[in-house]
């Protein structure tokens, strides 16, 4: 391959078609203060051949008035370029530097390491696929040093680099750099970053940047440049989800209406049917627009405009998905915020938060606990002060569609700003709230709460039950999407056992949120809590020889798992209702689905969030074509046939 230089003196053009095909890397430097950053970034420059003549020979003389290394040429002032940097010797704002080389094109975000600027630190942060955590040999892992990786762990930058700098001040000491290895893979251990190399260089003296240092016998890795230059950050990108958050609506004349922004994540072509959120109104891609014209796709990070093949109602903030993946849609979520002001964050006091392109009035409405970034213990708090992470809730004026951050990076991201001031004072990364990606806080495994309690056994066996009863107790989970009719048939089933001297009663899900889990919420980890509760009752009432007829959305197939396994395999009894759409909507007397289809009502299985069809249930009941008393006789013969009853 010929290399750069030469193809710049022979074909101009295929040099520049060939830099605009190479990857981008973007990574960002970080650490604490007079760890080197600038410094290694300026010898990045320097070793790549990026430093003009007149920049070389204006810092050399800057070097000799305020550089910090004696008669030789200062690097950092490359980066430093603020008054205030040079006079104080330390980074203030983030400062983004470009350069190239063969193989790769990268943006490098020098960030501050003193702990007064750590939210420039988190903005340099927000779009990187890489960090690069230095460490001075001397001094070792420092407190900013645990803060800067937990943000960036917060940050879901998935590859870590730690450069342990400066090692030509400690002899080059192969055991230096084995102790401060040591000693932040532990702490790293517990932050889930999957990607984590360790380099020990000597910034100033450009050893082990780009090439490999005859000062480091010991040490069998490769250069830091060279790692740069071919990690993997290919599959880093979220092409499942399509998310196409709308920035403006395009309308030169009669004939055209374009939603112009960005992909955020996902594919997408024409042809293809979206959904647009909050409102629910599905339509086809009928074209991609793009200055240079149309496109048979699109995908991260493109700029496009897309045509509908019919006119909607869509302005900025609103977001195309896909129908069959959608984000969550709501008013409420949970997330890890850290705070970037001198005013804490209270509970309940409004700001602005920015989301994609919906800016948003809202509070913090509960701080669950903060967050200790030397220990990662979570300690309660009433309050974050100033650099302090957090866990918390945050309620908004009006429904909008997110996803979790660790699923998607572009739609799970938001910024709290003050109303009054318009200051960015915190950025926040929306928890996984579902399922057990991220640790959902679930109470389905947990242990008891002491060891000293233990299940009591009842004198009165089931057997007896059975016996005297006539029955078997068994739970009966009467699943469908609002509108199906499983609090109406649940209740008919209720009448005809009774009647027919049967010991059975219904646990609605409405009436288990008016006592028991009125705490509760309608989020995906909230819907599974409800149930967990739900199934712990159901078995108390078999354990009493009860039929136990539970109605319930339970959009999860996971969770009705869960609740099987909870009340008994040989206890437990699946009935699927089902209804097309159009009916389901028809019934609905109270207009839960329209206040879901406009963002009123967050996470509503069949609008923002999907219901996962039972795969194999006990019965399947199509209630748009049988009554009520058809399809309780239909459960009742079930019943019959299960040995339940006889």
């Amino acid at each position: 391959m010929i290399k750069s230089e030469e193809l710049i003196e022979k074909d101009i053009e295929e040099y520049l078609a060939r830099h605009e095909r190479k990857e981008l890397l973007r990574f960002i430097t970080c650490g604490s203060v007079d760890d080197g950053k600038s410094t290694l970034i300026g010898r990045l420059l320097y070793e790549t051949k990026l430093i003009y003549e007149d920049q070389l020979a204006a810092v050399t003389r800057d070097s000799k008035k305020v550089g910090t290394q004696g008669g030789e040429i200062d690097l950092a002032l490359l980066v430093d370029g603020l008054a205030a940097e040079r006079e104080q010797g330390i980074t203030i704002d983030v400062a983004y530097r470009y350069f190239s080389t063969d193989r790769r094109k990268f943006i490098i975000a020098d960030t501050p390491g003193h702990e007064q600027y750590t939210r420039n630190m988190a903005t340099g942060a927000s779009t990187c696929d890489l960090a690069v955590i230095l460490i001075d040999a001397r001094h070792g892992v420092m407190t900013q040093t645990r803060r800067h990786s937990f943000i960036v762990s917060l940050l879901g930058i998935r590859h870590v680099v730690v450069a342990v700098n400066k090692m030509d001040l400690v002899d080059w000491s192969e055991d230096v750099f084995n102790l401060i290895r040591a000693d932040y893979s532990s702490f790293a251990s517990r932050l889930g970053i999957d990607d984590v190399r360790f380099f020990p260089v000597s910034a100033l003296k450009g050893d082990n940047i780009s090439e490999k240092s005859p000062n480091l016998p010991w040490y069998n890795g490769g250069t830091l440049l060279s790692h740069l230059e071919n990690v993997h950050i290919g599959s880093d990108r979220n092409f499942a989800d399509f998310r196409f958050p709308v920035q403006y609506v395009s309308r030169p004349n009669l004939n055209y209406r374009g939603y112009a922004g960005t992909v955020a994540s996902g594919i997408v072509r024409p042809g293809d049917e979206v959904i647009a959120l909050p409102s629910g109104v599905r339509a086809k891609v009928k074209r991609i627009d793009t200055f240079d014209g149309d496109l048979q796709e699109a995908f991260p990070p493109q700029a496009a405009t897309i045509l509908l093949d019919r006119e909607i109602d869509l302005s900025r903030g609103e977001m195309l998905a896909h129908p069959n993946n959608v984000p969550k849609v709501g008013r409420e979520f949970d997330a890890m915020i850290g705070w970037m002001a001198a005013d804490a964050a209270v509970p309940d006091r409004p700001y602005y938060i920015k989301h994609s392109a919906n800016i948003v009035g809202g509070q913090i409405s509960k701080i669950r606990y903060a967050v200790d970034v030397n220990t990662l213990e979570q300690t309660p708090a009433d309050r974050l002060e100033l650099n302090q992470v957090g866990r918390c809730r945050v309620t908004l004026n009006r429904a909008i569609p997110f996803d979790p951050y660790r699923r998607n990076r572009q739609t799970g991201c938001f910024v709290v700003i003050d109303r009054v001031t318009n200051v960015t004072v915190g950025a926040g990364m929306i928890t996984n709230l579902s399922g057990s990606e991220d640790g959902d806080g679930s109470f389905w495994d947990a242990p008891p709460a002491s060891e000293f309690i233990h299940s009591k056994a009842s004198p009165v066996t089931a057997e007896d039950r059975e016996l005297r009863s006539g029955q078997r107790a068994v739970t009966v989970l009467v699943t469908g999407l609002t509108g199906a009719g499983k609090s109406t048939i649940s209740a008919a089933l209720e009448r005809r056992l009774f009647d027919a001297g049967r010991a059975a009663t219904v646990l609605d899900g409405e009436n288990m949120r008016l006592g028991i889990s009125r705490d509760l919420g309608f989020t995906a980890r909230e819907r599974s809590e409800n149930l967990r509760r739900s199934a712990e009752v159901a078995k108390l009432l078999n354990n009493a020889g009860l039929i136990c007829i539970s109605a319930f959305v339970a959009p999860q197939a996971d969770v009705r798992e869960k609740v099987k396994n909870a009340v008994g395999a040989d206890r437990y009894l699946e009935v699927s209702l089902r209804a097309p759409m159009e009916v389901l909507r028809a019934r609905d007397t109270e207009g839960m689905y329209a206040r879901a289809d406009s963002g009123e009502i967050g996470d509503f299985p069949g609008v923002s969030i999907k219901y996962e069809e039972p795969q194999s249930p006990d019965l399947v009941l199509d209630t748009d074509q049988l009554d009520v008393e058809q399809c309780v006789d239909r459960i009742v013969q079930l019943l019959e046939e299960k040995k339940v009853i006889r």
